[in-house]
C-alpha cells in the first residue's frame, strides 16, 4: 500500500475509532459550547421591512398579535347601541318558548313570573308581535273581502295597505308602551317592578290574538263579538293574575290589576273593531 495514504485523518469517517481526548481537552470543550450557547437569542423578523419613513428602520421585529377589538361593556352608555349587549334576552330555545306559549292560553295558574324568573326573554315579545301584525293585516282584509262579496257580490273590493302600518303603530305601541307605563307608575308607588318581566309578559300575552284571527273571518257578527271578547277576557286575565301575584306584597295595588285588565279588553274590542267590521 502507498504511504502517502496512511498520513490520512479518518476519526471523521463512520466505524472509526474516536481519538482519546484528556479530561483537560473535555473542560475546554465544554466551557467553549457553553459560551457559544450563551451568546444573543436570534430575533424573528418578517418580511417586507418597514415602508416608508420607517423604512430606516430595516425589517419588523415578529411580535404577539394584539388582541380583537374589545367588546363594550354593557355597564357603559355605549353599550346600549351595540346589538351584543341584548343577545342574552334572546338565548331561549324551542322547547322554552313553547312552554311560555301553553302556559299563555292557561290565565287562571298564575304562575308565569315563576316560570320567567330565570331567563326572561324578549324573543317572544318580538315573533309574536311580528306575527300578530301580519295576521291582523292580511286576514282583515280577508274579512272585509268577504263581508263585502256577501252583501254585494257586485261591488268592488281593493286591498287596504294601511292596515300594516295601522297593525304595526297598534300592537308595537301596545307591547312596548303600556309595559313602560306600568313599570314607572309602580316605581313611583314604591312597588318592586322588573321592565324586562313586564315586557316579556305582555309580549306573550298578545299571543292568543293569533289563533283567534283566524274564526274571526266567519261573516256572522254575533259569533265574531262572542270569539274576540273570550279571547280578550283570557288575555286580560293572563295578565292581571300574574301581575297580581307578582305585586301580591303590595295591597293597595288592586287598581293597577284592574287597569292592566282593562286595557287588555280594550285592545281586544279595538281589534275587533278595526279589523274585522
Amino acid at each position: 500500500m502507498d504511504e502517502s495514504f496512511a498520513n490520512l485523518q479518518t476519526s471523521h469517517l463512520l466505524g472509526s475509532v474516536p481519538a482519546v481526548i484528556s479530561d483537560d481537552d473535555k473542560k475546554s470543550t465544554n466551557v467553549h459550547i457553553a459560551s457559544v450557547n450563551e451568546g444573543p437569542s436570534a430575533n424573528m423578523q418578517i418580511f417586507p421591512p418597514h415602508q416608508g419613513n420607517n423604512a430606516a428602520k430595516g425589517y419588523q421585529t415578529l411580535q404577539t398579535p394584539t388582541e380583537g377589538p374589545e367588546q363594550q361593556p354593557s355597564n357603559n352608555w355605549k353599550g346600549y347601541f351595540n346589538v351584543y349587549s341584548y343577545a342574552q334576552y334572546f338565548n331561549v330555545d324551542t322547547d322554552v318558548v313553547l312552554n311560555r306559549l301553553m302556559s299563555s292560553l292557561y290565565p287562571t295558574t298564575g304562575d308565569f313570573f315563576s316560570k320567567i324568573d330565570a331567563n326572561p326573554d324578549l324573543y317572544g315579545l318580538v315573533w309574536i308581535c311580528t306575527t300578530l301584525v301580519f295576521v291582523l293585516s292580511s286576514l282583515g282584509n280577508c274579512a272585509t273581502y268577504l263581508v263585502k262579496k256577501r252583501t254585494d257580490s257586485e261591488a268592488p273590493w281593493v286591498f287596504d295597505v294601511n292596515y300594516i302600518n295601522l297593525a304595526a303603530s297598534l300592537i308595537y305601541g301596545y307591547a312596548i308602551i303600556v309595559p313602560v307605563a306600568f313599570y314607572f307608575s309602580l316605581r313611583y308607588m314604591g312597588s318592586r317592578a322588573d321592565l324586562l318581566r313586564f315586557w316579556c309578559l305582555w309580549g306573550y300575552s298578545l299571543f292568543i290574538f293569533v289563533p283567534t284571527t283566524l274564526p274571526l273571518l266567519i261573516p256572522v257578527e254575533f259569533l265574531r263579538w262572542v270569539i274576540i271578547l273570550l279571547a280578550g277576557g283570557a288575555s286580560s286575565c293572563f295578565v292581571a293574575l300574574n301581575l297580581r301575584s307578582y305585586l301580591e306584597a303590595s295591597n293597595d295595588l288592586t287598581a293597577v290589576v284592574a287597569a292592566a285588565f282593562g286595557l287588555q279588553m280594550v285592545l281586544s274590542i279595538f281589534v275587533k273593531v278595526w279589523f274585522f267590521p
